[in-house]
This record gives C-alpha cells, sequence and structure tokens, in this order.
C-alpha cells in the first residue's frame, strides 16, 4: 500500500499542512504539559488507525522522557495502574471525543466532570482543541495512506516555533 499523495508536494496542500501544523505552537504555549498532549495524540491516532500519527507521536513522547512501558500501555490505559486520574480523564475524553459516532451522547458527563476535576480552564481549552485537532490530522493521515515508521523528530519544527 504505497502513499496516495505528498500534500507538501502541491502548492495548496503545501500551504494547508504548514498552517495546520502550525496549530500546535498554540497548544505548546498552554500550560499543559508535553507529555499530556502526546498521551493523547497518541490515543486518538491509535483508535483511528493513523500509523503515522501512532509513529510521531510516540517518538514525541519518548524524547519527551515517557517511559516505554507507558507508551506500550496507552492503548489499554483502563486495565493499568500506570497513568495518574488526570491522565485517565485526559485519555477518557480522547477516546470519547474521537468515537462521537459510537455514544449518542459525544462526551459523557462523567469524563466531563473528571477533567473538569483535574483541569483548569485553560487546560480544558487545550484539551479540546488538542482531540479536535489530532483528529483531523488522523483523517488525513489515513485518506493518505501515510504509513509509520519514518517520522523523524523535528520535521515540524519550522511550523511550530
Amino acid at each position: 500500500m504505497e502513499t496516495r499523495f505528498n500534500m507538501f508536494e502541491n502548492e495548496l496542500g503545501a500551504k494547508f499542512t504548514k498552517r495546520f501544523a502550525g496549530l500546535n505552537t498554540v497548544l505548546a504555549q498552554s500550560s499543559l504539559t508535553k507529555t499530556m498532549q502526546e498521551l493523547v495524540a497518541l490515543r486518538a491516532s491509535q483508535i483511528n488507525g493513523c500509523g503515522w500519527c501512532v509513529d510521531f507521536h510516540t517518538k514525541e513522547a519518548a524524547a519527551e522522557g515517557e517511559t516505554a512501558t507507558r507508551l506500550n500501555l496507552v492503548a489499554v490505559w483502563r486495565e493499568t495502574n500506570v497513568f495518574s486520574e488526570a491522565e485517565q480523564a485526559a485519555l477518557a475524553l480522547a477516546e470519547e471525543g474521537t468515537r462521537l459516532a459510537d455514544a449518542h451522547q459525544g462526551v459523557s458527563d462523567e469524563t466531563w466532570a473528571q477533567v473538569r476535576k483535574h483541569f483548569d480552564d485553560n487546560e480544558v481549552a487545550a484539551l479540546v482543541s488538542l482531540v479536535a485537532l489530532i483528529n483531523a490530522a488522523n483523517r488525513m493521515g489515513v485518506i493518505l495512506r501515510q504509513k509509520g515508521g519514518s517520522y523523524e523528530r523535528g520535521t515540524f519544527a519550522e511550523f511550530t516555533s
């Protein structure tokens, strides 16, 4: 299975992708930790089956000091004891915000209450924005059949700094 299209080799695609990647600058300026952001993005990417994004966020999280044990357990976080209550709330939000069509209520009141318990208003705004952004990125990656395994740290540094 080959990648269908390279957005950077198309004028419109390159403009869009650069601006899209630049949205991470706003999230980077939030008080939500980089590790938390990577765990949330990783979980949504796993659910959506985006190999390129799983590769990206696994490598970025590891570079931030995340352990192999925790990275390997993100997909089954409910069945572990390695994530804090705040991380569990964020991962639940990532899952429910990603699987909107799977539940009539979208994000449950229980999950929302846990998010509000552990995060301030700016962190909530960052989490909601992150879930929306990573789901859009996953859709592009899956549509274009971008394969995991080739991501190198710093690929988007020029667009996010």
